[in-house]
């Protein structure tokens, strides 16, 4: 029965189709103009609006009446082979139909705007007469499939009519911007807005103004708060499926509506939205860690570079619906933020957010990253990762990881702009504060600072002949406050390296006196001159590889004679080393280049992040803890862990356990105390005191202040030294009172 029911229908609307084209062809329907043959010349003849249309009205009404199932006079034959006749001069000799002969007549009889408005007006005719009559003489099941088939006859009289007028789809549309015909038919369900504009323009008109109000209450609760569920909540409903298609004025239109109502509803279906498509791309990211095992390392890291890409291009996307189509309201930047601190604080194969973003950004800061950008998209690209940097809850991890990159770009070369490293160091000062850059920051203008000495220290050179040593020598001068910490061990260098550092002494003595130069080989290189058989090759190598240790020997062993460059030669050729392994100089080694560095085996350096992570956050908590019970003197647990999860949230969100565990470690060192009678409060014992560490490596941190003071290996290069620094303490009334931990 449903087949037979197609055909007929389909049947029914081809037949219509051949209705209009008789209607408007015909002599007895063109009573205003004939189509002429002069010397093989077809001449189109003037078609008045309200004639012409009379004609269109004629064929779509013959549409509506055969889709409704009323009783359609059969075509005589004169009619059918009039019709047969026209659609084969059309396609021949491209003769214009009705429509497009109304649209193409010279002004003012170019109908193409008002036929444009009458198509929507036929839909909106036959939903008014016809479809919304017959839904509401139905009830229940009934109604349902009422609807079913209403939508359906709609749905194939958009299609039927969008074919008649297609000439206004090809070109009137396009040259003015207009929605689309099908778009139009659909259209007519959007007239919520429109109708409670009605609403208000009735009222001003007919009723008094105090009325106004109240009748809109009711027309706003009727039109949105009552269908509020089938808008919004349902999965498939208008707001996700408009989420999920990206209907930007949808959604405006949306957000226009509901403002007066409420907007929770529309900001907990975004928020659930932009979760799900988050989440989404972190489980992507996920399964192609998983099959990515026995991948290149650079291919990994690649495959991590496009998932912070995904979010950032994400966060763009996102971030315009609420600046445009919800007008920048509070409750959706608080839900954007909500939702990209659920995914971004996910783990992605073993890495943190944190991590991966400082590994995004060492990418397009360093030279030969895969980001190939000009300069104006790193800037920008840079400031979408601080945006993005707001929603991680472990800040001070993405603190961490960075600074350890931007050592190593700024120590070996590798970042490809100063200007650019200085950028985004302010960007993160804004957003984060003048803490959370300061090392990053003394490490960028120490290394300046670092080359100026190197220039003069050429100048010295090129200016006794005497010292000079014969080798070309760069040393980077670095202060200890602001590097991570190496470690230092003497080497038994060559009588040529030896000169080299003999001769920098003498120069910096000369300029600066009373500090003392610590020598990091493990940070050097040597470059160094090889003959093999094919060529002569220039080997770059790791000042640090002079003096290895017996463990970092087997693991060089096997970069050099296992890995990319063979430069020794094992016996037997297997993939690891032991005691019993011989090894010879492969003299017949080549390769493409010339130069050619050798790495030292790669250390995951991630583990020792983390660890100094951690202490950190142990002074971090100890110092928020001194500064809430000198400024409260008696608080409880409670309110306590609480005050100081919210004054370190802006760096890391704390543990309560930790928390807890450091008020009981000052508990015990006494400078704290539980109330005799309630052991949940604290109070603290020598309010007087000003309270610091100094660490092993003679940094000392105030708990007042909470942050990195003063180095005392280099108090000469800071403008508060130790002296000073207790007598600004003592002026204001407090005794120093230090206590000592290892970092």
């Amino acid at each position: 029965m449903i087949v037979v029911r197609l055909v007929q229908l389909h049947a029914a609307v081809t037949l219509s189709l051949a209705t209009l084209y008789a209607a408007v062809t015909t002599r007895k329907a063109m009573p205003i103009g004939e189509y002429t043959h002069k010397s093989k010349a077809l001449v189109r003849p003037f078609i008045d609006f309200k004639q012409g249309w009379e004609f269109i009205q004629e064929g779509i009404m013959k549409l509506k009446n055969i889709l409704e199932g009323l009783p359609e006079p059969e075509f005589r034959s004169e009619e059918f082979m009039m019709l047969s006749l026209l659609v084969s001069i059309q396609f021949l000799c491209s003769l214009p139909s009705t429509i497009y002969s109304m649209c193409t007549q010279k002004p003012p009889h170019d109908y193409s705007r008002p036929l444009y408005d009458k198509y929507r007006e036929s839909f909106e005719d036959y939903i008014t007469s016809t479809v919304l009559p017959s839904l509401r003489e139905n009830h229940d099941e009934f109604m349902l499939r009422e609807l079913v088939k209403r939508w359906s006859n709609h749905k194939i009289m958009v299609r039927w009519l969008s074919r008649f007028f297609h000439y206004l789809d090809r070109y009137f549309i396009v040259d003015k911007s207009l929605p689309a015909l099908n778009e139009v038919g659909l259209t007519c369900f959007r007239d919520l807005a429109e109708c409670l504009k009605w609403e208000k323009d009735w009222v001003s008109h007919y009723l008094h103004y105090s009325s106004e109000p109240k009748l809109l209450e009711k027309v706003q609760h009727e039109l949105l708060f009552v269908h509020s569920n089938q808008l919004l909540e349902e999965e498939h409903s208008r707001c996700f499926a408009l989420l999920r298609d990206d209907k930007v004025e949808d959604l405006s239109r949306m957000y226009g509506l509901f403002s007066s109502v409420g907007l929770d509803p529309v900001s907990n279906i975004f928020k659930q939205h932009v979760t799900a498509e988050g989440t989404a791309l972190v489980k992507q990211a996920e399964d192609a860690a998983n099959n990515k095992k026995a991948e290149k390392k650079d291919v990994v890291g690649l495959r991590e570079q496009v998932f912070v890409r995904k979010v950032i291009d994400l966060h763009d996307k996102y971030l315009a619906y609420v600046n445009n189509c919800f007008m920048s309201h509070s409750l959706f930047h608080k839900a954007l933020k909500e939702a990209f601190g659920v995914f971004c604080n996910k783990g992605v194969a073993g890495s943190s957010s944190a991590e991966l973003l400082a590994s995004f950004c060492d990418n397009i800061l360093k030279k030969g990253g895969s980001e190939k950008l000009s300069d104006v998209a790193i800037e920008e690209t840079l400031e979408k990762v601080v945006k993005l940097l707001a929603y991680i809850n472990d800040k001070d991890l993405f603190a961490e990881f960075y600074r350890k990159k931007l050592v190593r770009r700024l120590l070996f070369d590798k970042s490809a702009n100063d200007d650019h490293e200085r950028i985004i160091l302010t960007k993160l000062k804004q957003q984060c504060g003048r803490q959370f850059t300061s090392k990053m920051e003394g490490t960028v203008t120490d290394l300046t600072l670092a080359r100026e000495n190197q220039a003069n220290f050429e100048e010295y050179l090129n200016g006794s002949s005497t010292a000079n040593p014969g080798i070309d020598l760069t040393v980077t001068v670095l202060t200890t406050g602001f590097w991570p910490s190496y470690k230092s061990f003497d080497l038994n260098l060559p009588a040529q390296m030896v000169k080299c550092v003999e001769v920098f002494r003498e120069f910096y003595q000369t300029r600066i006196k009373h500090r003392k130069l610590t020598w990091i080989y493990s940070l050097g290189t040597c470059n160094i001159n090889r003959k093999f058989e094919p060529k002569t090759m220039e080997l770059i190598v790791t000042t640090y590889q002079l003096n290895l240790t017996d463990d970092d020997v087997v693991q060089l062993l096997h970069s050099l004679s296992c890995a990319k460059y063979k430069i020794l030669e094992k016996e037997p050729n297997t993939k690891t080393i032991s005691p019993t392994d011989y090894f010879e100089f492969n003299s017949k080694f080549t390769d493409k280049m010339k130069r050619i560095k050798i790495p030292l085996p790669p250390v995951n350096e991630k583990k020792k992040v983390i660890e100094n992570v951690d202490k950190d956050r142990r002074y971090a908590i100890d110092a928020s803890i001194v500064r809430i019970m000198k400024s409260r003197k008696v608080l409880g647990h409670h309110q306590l862990v609480m005050e100081c999860a919210e004054q370190l949230g802006r760096m890391f969100k704390p543990d309560f356990k930790a928390v807890k565990k450091r008020i009981e470690d000052l508990i015990t060192r006494d400078y704290l105390e539980r109330h005799k009678d309630n052991p949940n409060t604290y109070s603290i014992t020598h309010p007087e005191f000003y309270l610091c560490c100094i660490a092993s490596n003679g940094v000392i941190f105030d708990l007042e202040l909470g942050f990195l003071l003063i180095c005392l290996r280099c108090l000469t290069n800071h403008r508060l030294n130790l002296v000073s620094y207790l007598n600004l303490k003592k002026e204001r009334g407090m005794m120093p009172l230090l206590f000592f931990a290892h970092a």
